[in-house]
């Protein structure tokens, strides 16, 4: 996961908490509906001003806002972790060896990480 879409997810979670609808949050942050929308889905990352601005207008520290992009993280990895873990034995098929699994935790997940070492070397 990606610090911007836990940043996202967390901001999206405390406008709802508020009522405010995406346009009421733009509208008192002064920060522009579209773009507040592709930060909500994690296709942007914010400034520190934006941040914090966001974080003014929702009456929440800074300090919160990161205390739940942390608790974001953690809560998503450890659900990716049971669900990598559960997925030789639902699998099937002889899947269920401490080898299979340990395959299944070291492959990488994306195109990116698969190219890691051959860029680091290069």
């Amino acid at each position: 996961m990606l610090l911007r879409h836990a940043i996202g997810a967390v901001l999206r979670r405390m406008r709802l908490e508020r009522g405010k609808t995406l346009r009421q949050l733009s509208e008192s942050a002064r920060i522009s509906l579209p773009y507040l929308s592709e930060v909500e889905r994690g296709r942007k990352e914010a400034s520190s001003e934006i941040l914090a601005t966001l974080c003014r207008v929702l009456d929440v520290s800074e300090r919160e806002l990161l205390a739940r992009v942390a608790a974001e993280f953690s809560t998503r990895e450890v659900v990716t972790a049971a669900t990598v873990l559960e997925l030789p034995r639902s699998a099937g098929a002889g899947l269920g060896t401490s080898r299979d699994t340990a395959h299944v935790l070291s492959a990488p997940t994306t195109r990116r990480e698969s190219h890691a070492p051959q860029l680091l070397a290069a």
